[in-house]
């Protein structure tokens, strides 16, 4: 029986002892901190980011990993005759997932790529999914079925306290920004298919504490919910209570709370967090 591999990139957050347990290959991309470049990866963990991020001149730059790089990684993937699987954080946030199709089709190993259409612990359902099959020995076709079903039933709200990194990231408006921080607004919104949907904005936490409420109604009508992971952007108190939250509705399930990755903290900035969901 031919193996399965599963490889994703680094904007993929998860827990390192699952990626570790399952044998999930993360390609780091690089991050760029007043001219000098950062590769993300273990030792570039969320908290040290943010404070190096805080003190840098410029809003950090990230990069895709080079092409030579997914295909030493796929030949070595396939020395032993397995096929990968590689999912990807969405195009509409980097062109990590081109570059992994342009070394599909230099690389000597049977390669499966796939836009995620999400990001962080949204990306990590997919894959830790398809771990799972993988080593449950299941096929390739068996696999992308599963990675399908959960991508289309996967939701991911993010809130933002403030806009300065996705003005300076060219996402939105300076003017829009300057309003925020003058009125201390808070958005919250719906990421589908690669754009930012406002749900919610408001003075405040009680934007925030106010939408939780709406979320957890939502949970609790839907049917079979799966997986729930909660990151943030150095907003650790925050999300801690979120999970208090969900875990009363949720008695049994282990909720993740962890930092999100250096490259959607460039985007978001601090005190930035997001839920996601997925449902059978």
């Amino acid at each position: 029986m031919t193996n399965v591999k599963i490889v994703t990139d680094s904007s993929c957050t998860m827990e390192k002892t699952v990626r570790d347990q399952l044998g999930i290959r993360v390609m780091p991309l690089s991050i760029m901190i007043d001219g000098v470049v950062y590769s993300d990866n273990d030792q570039l963990d969320g908290e040290r980011f943010m404070d190096m991020m805080a003190k840098s001149k410029t809003l950090p730059k990230t990069s895709q990993p080079p092409i030579g790089e997914f295909i030493s990684t796929y030949d070595e993937l396939g020395e032993d005759g397995s096929e990968v699987i590689s999912i990807h954080m969405t195009k509409g946030l980097s062109g990590t997932v081109e570059a992994a199709r342009q070394a599909s089709n230099l690389t000597k190993t049977k390669v499966t790529v796939i836009d995620s259409d999400t990001t962080d612990q949204g990306l990590s359902f997919q894959v830790i999914r398809a771990a799972e099959l993988a080593k449950e020995g299941k096929t390739v076709e068996e696999i992308l079925e599963e990675i399908q079903k959960v991508q289309d039933n996967t939701k991911l709200y993010i809130g933002i306290s403030t806009l300065d990194n996705l003005v300076k990231g060219g996402r939105i408006s300076r003017a829009t920004g300057l309003l925020s921080s003058m009125l201390n607004i808070r958005v919250v919104m719906n990421f589908t298919n690669s754009e930012l949907i406002p749900v919610t904005k408001g003075r405040g936490k009680k934007t925030f504490d106010k939408w939780f409420d709406s979320l957890k109604k939502e949970l609790k009508e839907l049917p079979n919910v799966r997986q729930i992971g909660i990151s943030h952007a150095a907003a650790h108190e925050l999300a801690q209570e979120f999970k208090d939250g969900l875990q009363e509705i949720f008695p049994d399930m282990t909720i993740p709370v962890l930092h999100t990755n250096p490259v959607i903290a460039t985007h978001t900035g601090e005190n930035a967090f997001a839920i996601m969901y997925y449902v059978d």
